[in-house]
This record gives C-alpha cells, structure tokens and sequence, in this order.
C-alpha cells in the first residue's frame, strides 16, 4: 500500500499529462479543421466571383460590339445584331447560374457590388438589344465601369487580398470622354442643319 502512495503522485502527473496532451491534440486539429474549411471556401468563393466577372465582362463586350456602329470612337469590332443576340442569350443562362454560386457563397458586400456591376450591364445591353434608348452610352459604360471596380474592391477586400487598387474606370474615361464630345458635336451639327 505504501508503494501505491509512493506512485500516486507519478500516476497523476502521467493523466494529468495524457488529458492535457488529448486537449492540447483536439484544440490543434479544430483549429486546423476550421482554418481547411475556411481556405476550402475562399476558394470557393474566389471561383464563383471569377466566373461571375467573366460572364458580366462577356454580356459587357458582346454589347458593346453590338453598338459600336453608334460610338464613333469605338475601338471594338463590330458584331452583327442576330450573332450578338445569339451570343447574349448563350450568356445570359450563365450569368443566372454565376449570379446563384455568387449568391450562395459571397458575402453582403460583394454581393452587393455585383448586383450594382450586374445592373448597370443590364443598362448597356438594353440599348444594344433595342429595348432602351441610349442616348448617351458613354455614360452607361462609365457607370459599368464603376460598379465593376466596386464589385472587385468588394471582392478582393472579402477574400483578404491585398496588393492595392485595380481600379480601371478613371483610365477608361478618357475614351468615354471621346465618345462624349463626339455625341455633343453631332448633336451640334443636328441642331443646326
């Protein structure tokens, strides 16, 4: 009995060891488990962002081809009306299906934000559709512009990256600009024949 009262204290220290080493375990790998789970849907969410800013950024372009017999500055190449309805309906299924990944995995800022990028698009290709009259398209692009940059500080700034500003609205205003003083000069030239 004696030699079991000799051992006691070691026995202790040896449980006391086990269960602080089975915590110690447990804390480690739900901290790990969490910090997987958190990579896995960045991941996730970064992919749903990239094919929503795909699929806007392709609506986007299909549009502005289709009007760029009415932008005099235009530097895209222009699209046939019946192609570019063809291409915009193929597209417009994959915007519903990114808009729901989108929906489903970002957070409310970025949502936010692509819903502002996503409506002004909608703005650009009303007009090349015919169901808007646009009488200032620089205006129209410059607003998608905006909201694009908006949507991707939104993103960048969920997803933890840093690195800066992508903004790209204040270097696209100098084209728009163009586009504005064609339409004003036109408008000019209207005016007075």
């Amino acid at each position: 009995m004696a030699s079991i009262v000799a051992q006691l204290p070691a026995l202790i220290g040896v449980l006391i060891g086990t269960v602080g080493t089975i915590v110690a375990t447990s804390v480690a790998d739900r901290a790990r488990w969490k910090r997987n789970q958190g990579v896995r849907w960045d991941d996730r969410r970064l992919d749903a962002y990239v094919e929503f800013a795909r699929v806007i950024k392709e609506i986007h372009a299909v549009a502005v081809r289709m009007l760029a017999d009415e932008r005099p500055h235009s530097r895209g190449h222009r699209i046939d009306r019946e192609e570019g309805l063809a291409q915009l309906a193929d597209a417009d299924v994959r915007r519903t299906l990114a808009w729901e990944s989108l929906l489903l995995l970002g957070d409310a800022a970025t949502v936010s934000a692509a819903r502002d990028w996503r409506d002004a698009v909608w703005g650009v290709e009303m007009v090349a559709r015919g169901l808007r009259q646009g009488d200032d398209h620089a205006d129209l692009l410059q607003r998608a512009n905006e909201a694009r940059d908006l949507f991707y500080r939104a993103a960048r700034g969920g997803l933890g990256v840093r690195g800066g500003s992508v903004a790209q609205a204040r270097a696209l205003e100098a084209r728009l600009d163009e586009i504005r003083a064609s339409r004003t000069s036109e408008r000019s030239a209207q005016a007075a024949g």
